[in-house]
């Protein structure tokens, strides 16, 4: 049966790229960072969906796999990060490569040095399969000398594809190759003089600057080798691409040119460019883009504050190439949407699961849990705000007998309860604000509550329960939206909230009256 999930069109991208009977002994996925911050969202999308393009191939080609998580911690620091401590100190390193900046926080052998520490905790914590790689140690330890001849030997090739893509006055004097000064130790502010193909060399002057910061004037020649030089970030892409071999890698909308060139030049190294796949950036609630150094957004740990890893993974996986909005009133909603693929895996015949996103998630299958009740973070949420923040045992209580099946789910359960309240306190609670009803409102409450006081409403179905909103606002000439809004406003101090029938029977008849009572009189 061919598969439609898009992990598994991308495996297939893989596949027909390396031709009949060419696969790769072992594939080669990779994921690029850039050391200069703490790990966050996008790296958690990043390695997640590469991982699920590896077990997708891993399943429809039966070959070995490896990822490759790549950290540039060569790359040089070019202004001091707002969101880090030891800014005076870091103002002093500017234009040197992270790697060779002490650590802000006082723990670490570099700046570099603690945020790879950091990636690696990350990755680890989720369970991640991949092997951590440095450009320091890739560089200084010789895995890229094979490239970076190359690289020298056909530089002319290299100027001729990058040139005409920069602008005019950048063009005098670029060099593809970015030596580090020896005296002084920066990366930023050196130039390349000359070239010595046959000694593996550079000659170089620093005596550039970038913003308040210049060279200090020294003129050398440097190896290629050993780490003293670094290849500029288009041509190091290639640089890696060659060297390791890599087979796939995914990146951002915004770095499609940069894809586009490196694969030119990894193709005049006599190498063969990746497949690629971009994805869209994730957007605030006011549809900025996400920035870690402005904090807009949710992070990672943020959402796990709310909800489980299952949930955000599921937010992540659903159509990578349409930008989607990251802001916390989405929790609610994603868990929602988790917890709904959750109860209809069973159902799914086996040949179709590995389309399923649970599938993809939850190691090929083998690990999606069992969840059957209809209880909800969306459904916790209305009943905290209908009974006014209760403790999570009254909760439970309600819960169970509004579903019985809650029992058979004890830790899904507590998990959605403790979770709810706290988001219920941080997100909700902070925004209520209550009305007072009009005269007309006044009048169609007390319709509505003189029919929930009729004899057999506890009995009602939802569907009943809903349609009584409608049959009152048809008796007072008002429209039902607006009756149902002021349902919300009155009752709830939202904005919006849940279909009236459903918060009936999951609070009940009585305390929907008393709050008809206490807000309305």
């Amino acid at each position: 049966m061919k598969l439609k999930s898009w992990p598994f069109k991308e495996a297939e991208r893989i596949q027909k790229v390396a031709g009949k009977g060419a696969l790769p002994e072992v594939a080669v996925f990779e994921t690029g960072f850039g050391p200069s911050g703490l790990p966050h969202i996008g790296t958690f999308a990043e390695v997640a969906r590469t991982t699920w393009v590896r077990r997708a191939y891993e399943e429809m080609a039966g070959g070995k796999t490896r990822l490759i998580a790549f950290s540039d911690d060569l790359d040089g620091l070019r202004k001091v990060p707002d969101n880090l401590p030891g800014g005076a100190m870091l103002s002093e390193h500017l234009g040197k490569s992270l790697s060779d900046i002490p650590d802000p926080y006082g723990c670490c052998s570099s700046f570099s040095g603690h945020m790879i520490g950091k990636l690696k905790d990350f990755l680890d914590e989720f369970g991640f399969d991949y092997e951590l790689k440095s450009a320091s140690q890739a560089y200084r330890g010789g895995e890229f000398d094979e490239g970076l001849a190359v690289l020298l030997d056909k530089v002319e090739d290299v100027l001729e594809i990058i040139l005409p893509t920069l602008k005019e006055e950048n063009r005098a004097g670029w060099s593809p190759f970015i030596p580090k000064c020896e005296s002084c130790g920066k990366i930023y502010t050196t130039r390349v003089t000359g070239y010595d193909k046959e000694r593996r060399a550079l000659d170089y002057a620093c005596d550039g600057e970038f913003g308040q910061v210049s060279g200090c004037g020294h003129h050398g020649t440097a190896s290629i080798f050993g780490g003293r030089v670094k290849m500029g970030w288009k041509v190091d892409w290639a640089l890696r691409w060659y060297c390791y071999g890599v087979n796939y890698e995914m990146y951002g909308k915004d770095l499609i040119p940069s894809a586009e060139l490196s694969a030119r030049i990894v193709r005049i190294m006599g190498g063969k460019p990746p497949v690629g796949f971009f994805y869209e950036m994730f957007l605030d609630e006011a549809g900025e883009k996400i920035s870690k150094s402005k904090g807009n957004g949710v992070s990672v740990e943020q959402w796990l504050e709310y909800a489980p890893v299952e949930s955000l993974a599921h937010f992540i996986f659903r159509e990578p190439r349409t930008a989607k909005k990251l802001y916390f009133d989405m929790i609610p909603r994603a868990m929602d949407e988790y917890l709904d693929l959750v109860r209809r895996y069973p159902d799914i015949p086996d040949v179709k699961k590995p389309d399923s996103p649970l599938w993809h998630i939850h190691d090929a299958g083998r690990s999606v849990p069992s969840y059957q009740a209809s209880v909800n973070f969306t459904m916790v949420n209305n009943l905290v705000s209908a009974l006014g923040n209760p403790d999570a045992a009254l909760l439970e209580d309600f819960l169970e007998r509004y579903d019985e099946r809650t029992r058979a789910h004890p830790e899904t359960v507590g998990s959605l309860i403790e979770k709810g309240l706290r988001f219920y306190e941080d997100h909700v609670a902070p925004h209520k604000s209550y009305r007072a009803p009009t005269p007309v409102e006044k009048a169609l409450f007390d319709g509505l509550a003189s029919r929930l006081r009729n004899e057999g409403t506890s009995q009602m179905t939802e569907k009943e329960l809903q349609a009584m909103v409608f049959e009152v606002a048809r008796e007072h000439d008002v429209e039902p939206k607006d009756f149902f809004a002021s349902i919300y406003q009155v009752l709830l101090g939202q904005e919006r909230g849940p279909r009236f029938g459903s918060f009936a029977k999951l609070v009940g008849i009585e305390r929907v009256l008393s709050l008809i009572e206490e807000r309305v009189g």
